[in-house]
């Protein structure tokens, strides 16, 4: 009898363990990586637009300036919204005689974080921002917008 109540009592103890095994096991599968849940972290001023209130201010081109910073490698590989003002974000502030004051700006980037850096520089430049968004994004929440962008044609040499 006594071998019988040691043993229940070790096979209690094992399906304990091995159940708790299996529920820390099913508890840390699939969880996002840090590096993935750190970079979605919205820190800017600059509202993170989606793709409706980005088609919205589209409807009204009038009233509205994309501005794209990305390079150009990343717009013929991406794409973007039809027409657009392409200053890349580190050279932002050396072009901002170009941008007009009075319209409302979308910036644009490829996941939305350059662009919610350079709408918070052009507000705090008194700029009209409307919001900042990434194309990727964009097109993931079904926005219908972006076009392939073509390089320019290589330049030929003329004979003198």
């Amino acid at each position: 009898m006594k071998n019988r109540n040691t043993f229940i009592k070790f096979a209690v103890i094992a399906v304990s363990v091995i159940s708790f095994s299996t529920t820390m096991a099913f508890a840390q599968t699939s969880p996002k990586p840090a590096t993935a849940a750190a970079a979605d972290v919205w820190k800017y001023q600059s509202k993170r637009l989606t793709s409706v209130e980005i088609d919205a201010l589209l409807a009204n081109p009038e009233k509205v300036l994309v501005i794209d910073v990305r390079r150009p490698d990343e717009l013929t590989a991406k794409g973007s919204f039809p027409v657009y003002l392409n200053i890349q974000a580190k050279e932002i502030e050396k072009y901002l005689a170009y941008i007009p004051k009075d319209r409302a700006i979308i910036t644009v980037s490829n996941h939305a974080h350059r662009a919610g850096a350079v709408g918070d520089i052009l507000a705090a430049k008194g700029y009209k921002v409307a919001g900042a968004s990434g194309s990727e994004d964009y097109e993931a929440q079904g926005g219908k917008a972006i076009v392939k962008v073509l390089a320019p044609p290589p330049k030929v040499a003329t004979a003198n």
